[in-house]
């Protein structure tokens, strides 16, 4: 698997001791082949690369299989962390990513070509990246929607007596 990876955020945090502050660095990263399989991951280090590395190997953990039909998503989904949520919609070829930074870098990492989003919440990248994430976890191919229904197992609950 041929994976590559975008650093969404980095943030220096401090934590308060003695003597002052001592101050540490969290990257979140976003990890995929273009093909179906994305991840995302969060590092925490005393420097970047070492935080960013860190993040880099949790994504690749982490590793979640898209449903993706034609280069959009099979339908509309919505998909909610926190106080975020976000509005997925498949486009028509030619369309494009229509969506912001966080949103963006998920999607073209997962392999969507055509597609519309919208973020609905404050804008934190950790939420807008785990709620994306999420809503595209929820997103169910057609055709296996239709075969779990038919098969006959699936109609009527077995009854104990």
């Amino acid at each position: 698997m041929n994976l590559k990876d975008k650093v969404i955020f980095i943030n220096r945090v401090a934590k308060v001791v003695k003597g002052g502050k001592r101050f540490n660095f969290t990257a979140l990263v976003v990890v995929g082949d273009e093909q179906g399989w994305v991840g995302i991951g969060k590092g925490k280090a005393a420097e970047v690369p070492e935080a960013i590395s860190k993040a880099v190997q949790h994504a690749k953990k982490n590793l979640v299989r898209i449903s993706i039909k034609n280069g959009t998503i099979p339908h509309e989904v919505l998909g909610h962390f926190g106080a975020e949520h976000i509005m997925l919609k498949p486009a028509v070829a030619g369309t494009g990513i229509v969506a912001g930074g966080a949103v963006r870098a998920v999607i073209e990492l997962a392999g969507i070509h055509n597609i519309v989003a919208k973020t609905l919440g404050r804008g934190n990248p950790f939420n807008v990246v785990l709620a994306t994430l999420e809503g595209l976890n929820r997103l169910r191919d057609p055709e296996e929607v239709l075969r779990v229904r038919r098969s006959p197992g699936s109609l009527t609950p077995e009854v104990h007596r």
